[in-house]
This record gives C-alpha cells, structure tokens and sequence, in this order.
C-alpha cells in the first residue's frame, strides 16, 4: 500500500530473506577470518546513508522496518547461537561480540536489497517512460 503498486510484495518477501543469508554469510565469513566487525559495521551502514539518499522516499521507512523485523523471536536465538558456536571453536574469538554481531549483520542486509530493489524498479520505469 505504501509503494502503491510501484513494487511487488513477493519480491520484497524475497529480497528480506536473501538480504538476511547475505547478511549472516558475510558474518560468518567475518567470525571465520577474525576481521573487526567494526569495518564491516560501518561499511554497512555507510552503504545503508547512501542508498537512503538515493532511494525513492516511499521505500525508506519500509526498508529500515524491514530490517527490525529480522531480529524477531526464531531469528535472534538461531543467529545467536551460530555466532557463539562458531566463535567457541575458532581460537581468539570473543563470544558475545561474535554471537550477536550476527544479529546486526542479518538486520543491515535486507535493507540494503529493499532499497537497491526499489532504486532499480523507479530507474527502470524512469526509462519505460523516456523510451515508450
């Protein structure tokens, strides 16, 4: 209702569920390499800055709520519980900070597809309209 038909729901259900498998798998990835998660934080959320100044303003609020939705009751304990499990058996890792670093990266992800989705359909209909 709020993109009034410019974006496709299913899509949107689809690109949270992939935002959040790209957003784990990179957390991993980062858990298994030992890189500080905070470049990878802020890499995010600069990534996130951007993509708000040039996303379409009808997707923004939806966007970022879509990213507080990924942190719900079967999310956080199952994230959770795989940051700690990898962290526990890969030396030099801090638990707390690995487990739930996870959290954040499974929330960061999806907005970042919602907004890249929603910035490709208004560019593609911005060329439906300028070459009939």
């Amino acid at each position: 209702e709020a993109a009034s038909g410019r974006i496709n729901g299913n899509v949107i259900r689809l690109l949270v569920a992939v935002g959040v498998a790209v957003g784990i798998t990179i957390g991993v990835h980062r858990i298994i390499s030992g890189d500080s998660i905070h470049h990878y934080i802020i890499g995010g959320y600069l990534i996130v800055i951007v993509l708000t100044l040039i996303a379409p303003k009808y997707i923004v609020p939806l966007a970022y709520d879509l990213g507080g939705v990924t942190t719900s009751e079967v999310t956080v304990p199952l994230v959770t519980a795989l940051g700690i499990g990898l962290a526990t058996h890969i030396e030099g890792r801090n638990i707390l900070m690995d487990g739930f670093g996870l959290i954040a990266f499974a929330s960061i992800f999806p907005i970042i597809t919602v907004m890249l989705y929603a910035i490709t359909m208004h560019f593609m209909t911005s060329l439906q309209r300028v070459n009939p």
